[in-house]
């Protein structure tokens, strides 16, 4: 059946702000969804408040509204425009929320628009835990004893017949809020409340815990002639009683018999087809019993695109998102062509002949005090995919991908020995068990009580086990001795060059070129859905070490464009969205696009954003392997954040071009004293400050500048472990915390600026001419995080001196650095004078922003300018704004209910929103404004 016709133009409604929970898949499927419509000739309007996503630039969609996920917002829209057609499954919860709402306001039958992808009856099965698992009884798929309560009184009567230990879950809610296992009565209460509360509709699901099960998801898309097809099978290293966000997960299944596959499937299939009559995309949850795999249990069943979609997405190469779009407007899944292969249809389920392993990415140091635990409530805010031949390569890789300077799982020197502490995380699970797994097993700790402490798979736990036997056998050799075959088994599961040189007590360029005369080194595979069953035609590779290399190097030009990583606080989805926009300005200026990155959730690894995706850490060895094999003009550095940034000084030094502002420029701005005598010869004003390496020396130098201080670590992202102190103890605690926990840097103490009001500006430089493309105003004081603050586009109240000061300031620093690209200076403005705090030659978090604000397309002009192709003169900038844009940060403390939730110099929040204002007497203005008054009286 071809599409429907009468479907002529769809509105996409977003997932907001990123949150814990719900973060930037949604992006990743609003924007392919996007796309999939568009070549359809539908137009496409588009609706999120999230100005940081390219979901919200005008490349993907033909009307982009920034506005509030409000019913206010949706009838303004339907009124300008003429909706066929509302899809709501690619914005998560919230989407989906806003939908219901609408629904039951009678918006869409006012407008005479038709939902599609999904329906309102299997929202309302799926939310509702008491209808799911009446409808799961009626179909005989079995589920944990539970039942619903609405108030404090029938919770504690469920209570009181399951016994502990138990599940409460809130409906209605994303990323496990409100969710928890309770093992007693007192925590029970507490709980209980808690999850009542973060109900819309007041109600939990009390269950009995399944504790130590093992945890399965399936992907599936299903047409409008109920053909359904398994897109993958996910299983979670980590056991039931873990958030499956904050679960390391493998796909394809590894301990899974394919009898107990085929009826996992049959009741997925089962499952989707008795919530409601839809087309598009479906998640499903099974536990498995440990003892006995014959005894599987259904979890819950989302009927949208979610987290996992997008990690299936980027594991199988199959564009769920834009199938599932397709769907929606009535093809078939036999009528549509497979997007990777072009020679079989959506219908082929993929085959992989490679192993996926991702691992979530925790930020818990951002949020002291926090109870670090994992559990049913989601608390990770990123991810990252480790793409190998094998799990173990695989999970090396993700390993790498971390940044949390380990060189992959284990051989790095940085191994537990305290057995009680070993023992108590595998217990007690947070962000490290998974290394504490390996040290259990390399102290000599018992299967047996490693198993009964994690409820992990023994086939797990043997995987860990055989990579410390073959370390074992590495270390009986030296660099000069070590036999080839043991060196490429090594490489194969997964080593990193730096792990090898810590097991050959030699140097990690010592092992590269050791191996290379060997002639071992990394081939890449394509990822192909089909194990190469059929030709794939979609530059999507991973690198592993065999003997045939898949990755055919052209004679073009190329360009290298480095990714971000995973997500965490302080680098977000921003760092993506300018990826993104340098791809594309480098393919119209005729460059070759490679991509690096290892985020399954971002729209810079979909497999045709670039002409070439490699999916491989952003890690200084695989980088260069790939340099080394496509032989590029040079690297874009500046667009990824600190996780690409940190990386020009190796490019630099092995003779790798450096697109746009050059290493040294980069490491002046971030080099303090440097930077400051660049200031002091231009005549600029700064802080007083001075860099310390002990406790001792920064006591000296307090004494010197005077307090308050600004105490903080050099070459960090996002305010890491920054703290204003006011004492001489608080200064020595401080600096010893840091140098602890980062002893390789340094430390800068600055004269804080009490009372200040803080500014920033961002430009484009070419090295001669700097346009400023924006300058924003704090609304809160100096002293919090600029990420952490409200901030107003243009400045509401600075005087015309201040401004032209800022203006002088940012065109002098940005050609003193030879900038050439982006560049963002943070102000403090006190007493008409304006001091500069620090200078970012890089994209930075509001360059997104400002380009909504003002509709220009600057990281494409930045880009341009990067690559020699532009000058600043060459672009006609033409801003378009009528009054104000004010950014506005969101917090995840709903995660963390316990946490000190007073903002300061380190970065807390998650994402942020836009919101547009047409004068300073708007109402929400003078809202945040009085609260900032507030704030300083206190």
């Amino acid at each position: 059946m071809p599409r429907d016709k009468s479907i002529r133009s769809v509105l996409i409604i977003g997932s907001g702000p990123i949150v814990i929970g719900q973060a930037c898949e949604f992006d990743y499927s609003g924007s392919q969804a996007s796309r999939s419509l568009r070549e359809e000739g539908i137009e496409v309007t588009l609706i999120n408040s999230n100005p940081a996503t390219i979901m919200t630039d005008p490349v993907v969609a033909d009307n982009v509204y920034l506005k509030p996920l409000e019913p206010e917002s949706i009838i303004q829209i339907l009124e300008e425009h003429n909706i066929d057609a509302v899809l709501p499954t690619m914005g998560g919860q919230t989407a989906l929320n806003l939908a219901i709402k609408c629904d039951e306001m009678g918006i869409w039958e006012d407008f005479g628009v038709r939902m599609i992808g999904v329906d309102i009856s299997a929202i309302d099965i799926t939310e509702n835990r008491e209808a799911f698992r009446k409808l799961m009884d009626e179909i005989g798929v079995p589920m944990a004893p539970q039942s619903t309560a609405k108030s404090f009184l029938e919770g504690k009567e469920v209570a009181q017949e399951f016994g502990f230990p138990l599940c409460i879950r809130p409906s209605y809610t994303l990323g496990g809020s409100g969710a928890a296992i309770v093992h007693d009565k007192e925590t029970f209460e507490k709980l209980l409340t808690r999850g009542l509360h973060a109900s819309p509709i007041h109600e939990v699901m009390i269950d009995k815990a399944l504790m130590g099960w093992k945890e399965y998801e399936l992907e599936l898309l299903r047409d409008s002639n109920d053909n359904v097809t398994i897109i993958c099978s996910i299983e979670n290293f980590d056991p039931m009683g873990i958030h499956t966000g904050d679960s390391i997960t493998v796909a394809p299944a590894m301990t899974l018999s394919d009898t107990v596959f085929q009826r996992m499937r049959d009741m997925a299939i089962h499952m989707m087809r008795s919530i409601g009559d839809f087309a598009g995309g479906c998640n499903v949850q099974f536990a498995v019993s440990p003892d006995d795999a014959e005894d599987i249990i259904a979890i819950e069943i989302n009927p949208r695109v979610s987290r996992s979609s997008a990690l299936a997405s980027k594991a199988t190469g199959y564009p769920i998102a834009k199938v599932a779009a397709k769907l929606a407007i009535g093809y078939h899944l036999d009528e549509l062509d497979n997007q990777i292969t072009g020679n079989t249809s959506a219908m082929f389920e993929p085959t992989l002949d490679y192993v996926i392993v991702k691992i979530p990415r925790w930020n818990f140091d951002k949020f002291a005090g926090a109870d670090r635990e994992l559990g049913l409530q989601m608390k990770s805010v990123g991810e990252v995919m480790g793409i190998g031949r094998s799990f173990q390569e695989a999970l090396q890789k993700a390993c790498q991908s971390l940044e949390l300077k380990r060189n992959g799982l284990g051989a790095d020197g940085k191994e537990l020995r305290d057995q009680e502490k070993i023992l108590q995380s595998l217990e007690h699970p947070s962000w490290n068990r998974l290394f504490h797994i390996y040290d259990a097993i390399k102290l000599g700790i018992p299967f047996k009580t490693i198993q009964e402490k994690t409820r992990i798979d023994f086939w797990f736990l043997k995987q860990i086990e055989d990579l410390i036997k073959l370390e074992r056998r590495i270390e009986k050799y030296t660099l000069e001795t070590i036999p080839r075959e043991l060196l490429f088994e090594a490489k194969q599961k997964g080593y990193a060059d730096r792990q090898i040189a810590h097991l050959l007590r030699c140097l990690e360029s010592e092992v590269y070129t050791k191996r290379d005369d060997m002639g071992i080194q990394r081939v890449y595979k394509l990822v192909d859905t089909c194990a190469a069953e059929f030709q794939a035609q979609t530059p999507y590779y991973y690198s592993t070490f065999e003997d045939e290399n898949e990755s055919v190097r052209s004679d073009k030009k190329k360009i290298v464009v480095l990714g971000s990583g995973p997500n965490r606080i302080g680098q977000g989805i921003e760092f993506d969205y300018c990826c993104v926009h340098g791809v594309l300005a480098a393919k119209e200026c005729g460059y070759e696009t490679i991509m690096i990155n290892c985020n399954p959730e971002t729209v810079s690894t979909d497999f045709d954003t670039a002409d070439k995706l490699y999916f491989e850490p952003v890690f200084w060895e695989h980088i260069y392997d790939i340099i080394r094999h496509e032989k590029p003009e040079g690297v874009i550095v500046q667009l990824g954040g600190q996780t690409a940034l940190k990386l020009a000084e190796k490019l630099d030094r092995y003779g790798i071009p450096v697109i746009g502002t050059s290493f040294e420029a980069l490491d002046l701005a971030e080099d303090r004293g440097s930077f400051s005598s660049l200031l002091r010869d231009n005549n600029i004003p700064y802080p007083e400050f001075g860099v310390v390496e002990s406790a001792e020396q920064a006591i000296e130098l307090s004494r010197e500048l005077g307090f308050p201080l600004l105490v903080r670590p050099s070459y960090v992202l996002g305010g890491q472990r920054m703290k204003i102190v006011i004492n001489e103890d608080d200064l020595e605690k401080t600096v010893v915390d840091i140098l602890r926990d980062m002893p390789d840097n340094k430390i800068l103490l600055d004269h804080f600026l009490d009372g200040a009001m803080e500014c920033e500006a961002d430009a484009i430089c070419d090295g001669e001419d700097v346009y400023i493309i924006g300058i924003m105003q704090h609304i809160e004081p100096a002293g919090i995080h600029s990420g952490d603050s409200y901030a107003v586009l243009p400045p509401y109240n600075l005087g015309d001196l201040v401004i032209e000061q800022i203006e002088e300031h940012t065109k002098k620093i940005a050609v003193e650095l030879k900038t050439k690209g982006l560049i963002n200076i943070q102000f403090a403005v006190k007493d008409d004078n304006v001091y500069v705090i620090e200078a970012n030659p890089r994209a930075s978090r509001t360059v997104p922003f400002i380009a909504k604000a003002y509709k220009e397309p600057y990281v494409n002009y930045a880009t341009k300018v990067m690559l020699g192709e532009k000058k600043v003169k060459d672009f006609n900038f033409k801003p378009q704004r009528e009054g104000y844009a004010i950014k506005i940060p969101v917090f995840s403390y709903s995660k963390f209910p316990d946490v000190n939730k007073e903002l300061g110099p380190e970065m807390k929040s998650t994402g942020e929103a836009i919101r547009f204002i047409k004068d300073l007497r708007d109402p929400f203005f003078r809202k945040i404004h009085a609260e900032r008054n507030l704030y300083l009286s206190k």
